[in-house]
Parts: C-alpha cells; sequence; structure tokens
C-alpha cells in the first residue's frame, strides 16, 4: 500500500503527496507522527507540537470529506514505519520534502536507510519555493518562480483508504503541558484560506507601512506565518493569489478605492513571500544552522558567554529597556510579533548583552507559534553579526519605541509598572524626577527595574567588538564562501560600488 507521511504539511490543496496516492489505486494510509523527540530538542516547545496537532485533527475531518483517513501514531517515525510495514506493507512511502531544524535532517536519514533496507520506495515530493540539491545559488530565484507558477490543486478524491480507529493523542498523554496563548489564531486549511482571502480583500492596505509596528501588524499583517509553519497553506496558492488580486485591482480602478496603497502593500506582501523562501533555502543548503555559525571564525573571536542574570532579564521582559520589555511579554503571551521587532530582540540581546546567540535563539524559538527554523536560524546569524557578510543590525530601542510607539500605548499595555507614566518619560522612565516617581507608585529601581546596562555606551561596545572579530585571514576567507553559498543574486540598481555593496548586505532574494 501506499502511506502518505504528513509532517509539516497538514493541508489537502496542493499536496501532491496525496494527490499521487490517490490515483495509484492501492490502498492508502495517510499518517501523522506525533514525535515526543522533538520535544528533547533546545528548540522546540509544546505549543509546536500543539498547534501541529490541531492542525491534523482539523486535516483529519477534511480528508473524512474525500474518502480519506488520518491515522495518528506517537513514536519515533523509523520504529512505526517499520510496525506499518511488518504488519501491512508499504510499496511507497509518499511525502513532501522537509527543510526542518538538524534533527528533523537525522531523522529523515534514519528513516530512508530504512526503506533502502525493506525495499519501500520513498518518494520526497518538492515543497513550497525550496530547491533540494541546488548546483548552483545563481539559479534559485528562477527556479522559485517557476515552481511558483504551477497549478494549483484541490482535495483529491479517495476509494480505498485504511479506516483509522484509535483515539487522536493528547500531548498531556505524554507529559507535556503547553502554554496558553492569547489570540491564539484557528488551526486549519480552512482557516488559513480565510485569513489569506481576509488579508487580500479587507485588512491588507496598510500592510507595507503597518508591518514595522508591534500593534498594527497584528491587525494589517497578513497572519499566515503559523499556517505556513504548520503547512497548512502552500507558498504557491498565497503567491498566485495574491498576483490575482494584484491584477484584479489594477483592473478595477472605478470599484476599488486606494488603488496604489493596495497594490504597493501587496507587491511588498508577496516580495517578503519570495524573501521567505530565500532563507529557508539557506537551511536546505547548510541543515546545521541551528547549531553551528555560518562564520565559525567569527563566533569564536566573539567570545560571546552567557551570563544568566542577563539572559533571565531580557527573556522576562525586565531589561528596564521599556520598549523591548513590551515587546518579550507580547511575544511570550501570544506566541507572535512582528519581524522588526524579532530582529530588534535578537540585536538587544547580541549587541548590548552580549549574549552567545545559540541560547538566545533557541529561547526565541520555543516562544513563536510560527517557528520556521530556515527563516529563524538564519535571521539569528544576521542579526548576530555571525554571518560576516551583513552590515551590523544594532537596533536602538529607544529609538524604535519613538518611531513605533510614540505615546507609549503599547508599552503600557504590556508593561503595567509604568501604566502611570506620562509620555514625556514612558521611554526612559528612569530619567523621572524622584517626586514625580513617588506621585505616581512606579519608583525605578523598585517597581520597574534600572536599565540592566547603558543602552548607548553597550550598542557602541558590540559594535566595535562584532567589527572587530571580523578581522583575520580565516574569518574573511569563510566570509567570501557564505557569500558564495547563501548570498542575494539581486542585482544593483546603480552602477557604483555603494549599491553593489548594499545589494550584498540586503540579500533580500
Amino acid at each position: 500500500m501506499d502511506v502518505v507521511w504528513f509532517k509539516r504539511d497538514l493541508r489537502t490543496r496542493d499536496h501532491v503527496p496525496l494527490l499521487s496516492a490517490s490515483l495509484s489505486g492501492k490502498s492508502v494510509i495517510c499518517l501523522f507522527i506525533l514525535e515526543p523527540q522533538r520535544l528533547e530538542q533546545e528548540d522546540t516547545d509544546p505549543i509546536h507540537l500543539q498547534w501541529e496537532l490541531d492542525c491534523a485533527t482539523d486535516l483529519s475531518e477534511t480528508l473524512k470529506k474525500s474518502g480519506a483517513h488520518l491515522h495518528f501514531k506517537v513514536g519515533d517515525a523509523v520504529e512505526i514505519l517499520k510496525e506499518i510495514d511488518l504488519s501491512l506493507g508499504i510499496d511507497r512511502l509518499l511525502s513532501h520534502e522537509e527543510t526542518g531544524n538538524s534533527w528533523s535532517f537525522e531523522r529523515d536519514k534514519k528513516v530512508l536507510d530504512l526503506c533502502r533496507n525493506r525495499g519501500i520506495k520513498w518518494i520526497e515530493f518538492p515543497n513550497n519555493g525550496i530547491i533540494r540539491r541546488l548546483p548552483d545559488r545563481d539559479i534559485w530565484k528562477r527556479e522559485r518562480d517557476k515552481r511558483m507558477r504551477q497549478a494549483l490543486s484541490d482535495a483529491p478524491v479517495f476509494t480505498k483508504s485504511v479506516p483509522f480507529e484509535g483515539a487522536i493523542p493528547r500531548l498531556s498523554d505524554i507529559g507535556y503541558f503547553p502554554r496558553e496563548l492569547k489570540n491564539r489564531p484557528e488551526p486549519g486549511e480552512d482557516a488559513a484560506i480565510r485569513r489569506l482571502d481576509a488579508f487580500l480583500r479587507e485588512y491588507g492596505k496598510e500592510y507595507r507601512w503597518a508591518i514595522s509596528s508591534p500593534s498594527l501588524s497584528v491587525k494589517h499583517g497578513s497572519g499566515l506565518s503559523p499556517y505556513f509553519s504548520s503547512g497548512s497553506l502552500s507558498m504557491r496558492r498565497a503567491v498566485q493569489k495574491t498576483t490575482s488580486r494584484i491584477e484584479w485591482i489594477r483592473k478595477s480602478r472605478a470599484h476599488v478605492e486606494d488603488q496604489e496603497d493596495w497594490i504597493k502593500s501587496l507587491a511588498s506582501f508577496r516580495r517578503r513571500l519570495a524573501w521567505r523562501c530565500h532563507f529557508i533555502q539557506k537551511m536546505e543548503m547548510e541543515p546545521d544552522l541551528d547549531l553551528v555559525a555560518q562564520n565559525t571564525a567569527i563566533d569564536l573571536n566573539m567570545d560571546r558567554v552567557l551570563d544568566n542574570e542577563r539572559f533571565t532579564r531580557w527573556k522576562d521582559g525586565g531589561t528596564g529597556w521599556p520598549f523591548l520589555d513590551a515587546c518579550m511579554r507580547q511575544l511570550k503571551s501570544t506566541g507572535w510579533i512582528n519581524f522588526r521587532m524579532r530582529a530588534m530582540m535578537m540585536s538587544a540581546s547580541s549587541y548590548n548583552l552580549w549574549l552567545p546567540w545559540r541560547d538566545t535563539g533557541a529561547y526565541l524559538a520555543r516562544q513563536f507559534l510560527d517557528y520556521e527554523p530556515g527563516i529563524h536560524w538564519s535571521q539569528v546569524g544576521m542579526q548576530s553579526g555571525t554571518t560576516g557578510i551583513n552590515t551590523i543590525r544594532a537596533y536602538s530601542m529607544t529609538k524604535q519605541g519613538r518611531d513605533q510607539d510614540p505615546d507609549g500605548d503599547y508599552i503600557r499595555k504590556w508593561v503595567p509598572e509604568l501604566s502611570m507614566v506620562p509620555t514625556k518619560y514612558i521611554h526612559e522612565p528612569w530619567k523621572m524626577p524622584d517626586s514625580l516617581q513617588d506621585s505616581i507608585s512606579c519608583n525605578i529601581g523598585r517597581d520597574y527595574p534600572h536599565p540592566i546596562v547603558d543602552e548607548v555606551e553597550s550598542r557602541k561596545m558590540g559594535i566595535s567588538r562584532s567589527y572587530s572579530a571580523r578581522g583575520g585571514e580565516e574569518a574573511r576567507r569563510i566570509s567570501k564562501e557564505v557569500l558564495k553559498t547563501h548570498g542575494s543574486r539581486r542585482r544593483p540598481t546603480r552602477n557604483s560600488k555603494k549599491s553593489r555593496a548594499t545589494s550584498t548586505q540586503l540579500k533580500l532574494f
């Protein structure tokens, strides 16, 4: 029989392995495995498995409408597949290619050994815009864009699906209890498509300028990243639906208000979808980015050491920098925050606090409901200065706060200790006169901490140390290799040294 192994591709539409199984004429088992071993990894949290389990539960109901049944198993993938083969016999194992973390890469190598030993044909189909065994990064964008133009497909129909008679597992059955998240999105494929349609038709007009704000991005961002991470929505569908919407707006000038704003925002969103694929491609080509810095010489030269007090205050939102603390608390509470703030979090930990990237990166990974290893670890490398080919991105938390939250409403929401602080002091409350602190019952050092270090001086020192770490023949040699393997092939817009440097630094897609 055929086994369709669902991993992070929990959908029925645009699912080539599922379609292939439906056309084979064989009996089919659709399989979802809850793997407790994942929770032993530093970058994995129960919220990740609970989200995938909820999406898989929704998928199970959708498959039933097509005549198929999703089998839920708990345990080691190799042992479960071996058991199915011994009892029923597997002709083909069908799945999408997965670009996960180093653990999933090693797991898949063990599955491949099993299939070879037992004569099982494991067919892995390409997924999203990631090109496996890419011979040359120069051709990536062309191949990715070609992939995005392939036809969409609906859920296939099954006539020979093996029924599932067991119970859907719960994380509590294996001793894990995920934290509750505020404003958690509705799981599943249909919810993902509704969210995409609503973004393209209702609230995406402000996307281009709203995505920099941690509050406005909640309303005007796409909200699709958790669905991409679980595979409940294909990248191809998102790209094609966005393109169709842009074309419709262009042709319907009389029926669309603020036409240019809509077009610019949706075009910006489409570029970021390409950007997403670009970064995951890095993990596909270098599957241990969660373990090893892209430039090991620079990482060694930095010699960052974990300071437990700094690390604890950073992750708990108690640094004394109000805007950063608000962002850290929002993330912990909701499992999501916008991209710019994610970069600022890594910047603060890397340059101001000089903390090791693996510890801070793993903590953030566990907080993100939409954790996508390829994007996350590529960005951790960029924002911590360990790639050797990117400019140092050392954010000013105070400036970001003034830019994105000028009146301090966001800070007051997530840092209630500061709810009575006047706007004049909300971004630097330590500058309040003692008499004002007493009158509003917000004493800095007692009710809210002093800044953990001086923001300006620590950022300057972090930048200086980061650039110094790039010196030396070995660091420069590795940087050239990193650029060749992962650098953007986007061409500069002007024929100048400055534009050529900028195009290398941006590495968008």
